[in-house]
């Protein structure tokens, strides 16, 4: 079983294409190699493939990298199954977990991040967390964004650390995280994990 994210920008057109499409490349290159594993299309759509337990991490970073960027934001549909045809471009690649993702993503109406997999009780339960996780993260700042972002991808930083990287105090970085939601966000992963491992 694979993962496939699609997703694309809100606002893209307010913003300067060149502040957000190489912050949201860096976070993609960390998943693998363009146009194999990973493609912008249309100005301001990608695809990803990433392992499934991999994937709401991917989301979350790529979210929190966009969000870095005055009312923007970004819509997200994973989809999990399999892989029954590679081509050496993402876009052109085929299976169950490439119409899944899709079909998520056509389904994305009011919400920013959805899962769909060929188990509907995961999807239910999954998806009720996301909703809950998106009333903290539609509300992150551009600084919680940079904030959350920079510990999700340093897991090893302590709280001095951040401060130190941010360069402000540890009590702000604290806060920050509070706000944020960063413990609730590490124990949504934690369990997206635990159940994707039982599929």
């Amino acid at each position: 079983m694979i993962s496939i994210i699609t997703g694309d920008i809100i606002n893209s057109k307010s913003s300067e294409p060149k502040k957000w499409l190489n912050t949201l490349k860096a976070v993609l290159t960390q998943y693998g190699s363009q146009p194999t594993q990973w493609d912008i299309f249309r100005g301001d759509s990608f695809q990803l493939e990433t392992k499934p337990e991999a994937a709401l991490k991917a989301a979350i970073l790529i979210k929190s990298s966009i969000k870095q960027f005055k009312n923007m934001d970004v819509r997200i549909a994973i989809g999990l199954g399999e892989k029954t045809y590679s081509s050496h471009k993402i876009t052109e690649s085929n299976g169950t977990a490439f119409i899944n993702s899709g079909e998520c993503f056509d389904a994305l109406k009011k919400t920013t991040l959805a899962i769909k997999t060929p188990f509907n009780a995961f999807d239910t339960q999954i998806n009720l967390m996301f909703e809950l996780a998106l009333l903290t993260i539609n509300n992150w700042t551009p600084t919680s964004a940079k904030l959350i972002k920079t510990a999700l991808e340093h897991p090893e930083f302590t709280q001095v650390e951040l401060a130190n990287h941010f360069e402000t105090t540890q009590s702000n970085i604290s806060k920050g995280l509070k706000r944020g939601g960063f413990d609730e966000i590490s124990k949504l992963l934690h369990h997206y994990n635990a159940q994707v491992n039982m599929l």
